[in-house]
């Protein structure tokens, strides 16, 4: 016997049952989207997307809820205009209820009914483009690597001749000369220091683990800031005293922290008398990825975060702010953030971030640390 058949069985009262209970147990938010754009039902999974109850949001109209100009609008008309089935993916969703704007896949189709309307499924897909993000940045920094071992070969071996040359013609030169052979050996430290930080890219060492407290590295991290380059910013701690270790190294950690920290600062600049650089913990269960020629799912409910209110990282920066050589400020390097994506992932974690004005949050993602964190895991995403 068939489900169609089956279900036929079901008295006419039980079916509406069944199907409203099917319909809230979707995972994804549902609604259907009437005339004016009413908003006619909202499952429960719309509930905690919009943080408004079902009732609540039969009481509005679709632009209510969502931003001026938002897609999901366009989608609607769309369908009720072309009585069509539309899907749309990586849109960008914004209402007055989220904190930052969500990446979603909408998927849209005319509803069999009298009155008609439309069914609107909305997917998050913050998640899982975060995860695919940090896998690019992988990709990046694995690419780097190589470009550090040729550099490192190819060009500071020359560089040691000409700076060696340039200080040998400075005894026999004019005083008018001199300045040129200062600026040979000045601009050839200046490329040497830059192939040094590209040679921490092709260090594929494993690291030596051990249970570490990522609030005693916060701490230090904290510390060094207040003493110095952050002296005028107010840092506020938001620490779930709770939290497991990390597995992982002490010092690569605080200087992935302490690289994030030092960028805060300068977004908020020095002529700020409000800035505030907010470090928080926090463990968020769920978040699991699958790696890749296993079975094998790696956990990573450490949540260390470092927020900021400086003036925010511009839109068409935020894809592409781990890949090297892409920076926001006039003089970086666009190495930093590389490097801090690297030693993150090689502790087997992801880090994101969201930016708006006067709203930064980079989000590290870690694995906590098990009875055996001496080995380097299998565990660990390539």
């Amino acid at each position: 016997m068939t489900l169609a058949t089956k279900t036929s069985e079901v008295p006419r009262g039980d079916k509406r049952i069944l199907c409203d209970a099917l319909v809230d147990a979707l995972p994804h938010p549902l609604l259907v989207i009437g005339k004016g754009l009413s908003i006619d039902y909202a499952n429960t999974a719309a509930e905690d997307f919009f943080q408004m109850s079902a009732g609540l949001l039969c009481r509005h109209s679709l632009p209510d809820v969502v931003a001026f100009g938002c897609p999901l609008i366009a989608l609607v008309e769309q369908v009720q205009r072309n009585g069509t089935t539309v899907n749309e993916y990586g849109v960008e969703l914004s209402s007055f209820r989220f904190e930052s704007t969500k990446l979603v896949d909408l998927y849209g189709g005319p509803v069999p009914a009298p009155n008609g309307g439309v069914m609107v499924m909305v997917q998050q897909r913050s998640m899982a483009q975060m995860i695919e993000r940090q896998l690019t940045h992988r990709g990046a920094a694995r690419s780097v690597s190589g470009l550090a071992a040729v550099l490192a070969h190819e060009i500071k071996n020359p560089l040691s001749g000409i700076r060696g040359a340039a200080q040998l013609l400075e005894g026999e030169c004019s005083e008018s000369d001199r300045t040129l052979t200062q600026l040979i050996c000045s601009e050839s430290d200046r490329i040497c220091k830059l192939v040094d930080r590209m040679e921490i890219f092709g260090d594929e060492r494993p690291i030596q683990r051990e249970p570490v407290n990522i609030h005693d590295v916060l701490d230090h991290v904290k510390h060094v800031a207040s003493s110095g380059f952050a002296r005028h910013i107010k840092i506020v701690e938001h620490y779930d005293p709770s939290l497991p270790p990390v597995p992982g190294s002490r010092d690569k950690l605080v200087q992935v922290f302490l690289n994030l920290v030092k960028n805060a600062a300068e977004a908020i600049g020095e002529s700020r008398t409000d800035g505030q650089i907010t470090l928080s913990t926090a463990f968020r269960p769920g978040v699991r990825l699958s790696v890749p020629g296993s079975q094998a799912r790696v956990g990573l409910p450490l949540e260390i975060a470092i927020e900021d209110n400086g003036s925010g990282v511009p839109a068409d920066l935020i894809q592409h702010l781990f890949d090297p050589f892409v920076s926001t400020k006039p003089s970086g390097t666009g190495l930093g953030l590389a490097l801090v994506a690297k030693i993150i992932g090689d502790h087997g974690g992801i880090i994101e971030c969201d930016s708006r004005p006067r709203c930064t949050v980079f989000r590290a993602l870690m694995p906590m640390a098990s009875g055996d964190t001496t080995a380097e895991p299998d565990e660990t995403v390539t």
